[in-house]
């Protein structure tokens, strides 16, 4: 949070791109930047970087744990009372599944899976320019929407990566989260969501991991399953007490350290962390 708004083409963007390479190296990853040009929905060219951060890049099985990076250009959500023009933090709605990853990519390294039945890889994949897209109420483009991971999933680094799943972390910080079980993950890879579910639940975080099954969320997992078609499922927090169907911090300058709870981040962190170490135990 300390770099600003994470909004492309300025200062603040670059300087947390080169720390967060930094971050993934100093955890003695192979990092490797994908540079792109993207064309917003309001015609502006954006200049992105997906980043890919590989533990174990020799591993022939893989998984591949993603987040976005950036944060929105504008406060437009119609429960946002000011500041409409001015960018966002995004502490939640970006902020917190980069962290998580962050800390199982250090996790790894520290703490190896103890069980190796199978010699696991694991690809971190933060997408940029996720957070750029038309929310108008008249005819709003999907696919303006999630441009790094429309980006990725054509032109997938490594070269002709397969991996056995994915997992998108997105909105995973806010003391409130509820994670659904959301249309496009049940769709394209349901056993995947219902075995990470179950490993929540196990850890008894019920209260975030719940059962509910809610509709279809434009989300980067989307352009990877339908593109890339790599199977990924998201974990992203859902609301039933707002319109807009997300937080109340959503797209708001309140979506800032403020909503932020170490519980909600331990809950995935933990959980994530579970499912890789019981794939590289065979037992997943």
């Amino acid at each position: 949070m300390d770099f600003g708004p994470r909004v492309p083409n300025t200062d603040a963007h670059k300087r947390c791109k080169d720390w967060l390479v930094a971050q993934f190296s100093a955890y003695g990853l192979k990092v490797t930047e994908q540079p792109f040009t993207a064309k917003a929905y309001t015609g502006k060219a954006l200049n992105g970087v997906n980043i890919i951060a590989q533990y174990k890049p020799e591993a022939t099985k893989r998984i591949c744990l993603a987040a976005h990076w950036d944060s929105r250009h504008i406060a437009d959500s119609p429960l946002n009372k000011e500041r409409h023009k001015e960018p966002i933090l995004g502490a939640d709605d970006g902020g917190s599944g980069v962290a998580v990853l962050l800390e199982i990519a250090r996790i790894l390294q520290s703490n190896p899976p103890k069980e190796q039945a199978v010699d696991l890889g694991v690809d971190f994949v933060l997408f940029d320019v996720e957070d750029h897209g038309d929310d108008s109420d008249v005819n709003p483009n999907p696919n303006s929407w999630c441009l790094g991971s429309q980006h990725w999933s054509r032109n997938l680094v490594p070269s002709g990566y397969s991996p056995k799943y994915g997992i998108l972390l997105d909105m995973v910080g806010a003391k409130t989260a509820r994670f659904t079980k959301e249309a496009v993950s049940m769709n394209f890879a349901p056993a995947v969501m219902n075995k990470v579910w179950k490993i929540g639940q196990n850890l008894g975080y019920t209260n975030h991991f719940v059962e509910d099954k809610t509709g279809a969320v434009t989300d980067d997992h989307y352009f990877v399953n339908t593109i890339a078609k790599i199977p990924m499922i998201d974990i992203i927090g859902k609301s039933t007490e707002t319109q807009t169907g997300f937080g109340a911090h959503w797209h708001t300058h309140n979506d800032d350290m403020g909503v932020i709870d170490v519980r909600a981040l331990r809950a995935v962190g933990q959980t994530v962390l579970e499912v890789i170490y019981q794939e590289a135990a065979g037992r997943f």
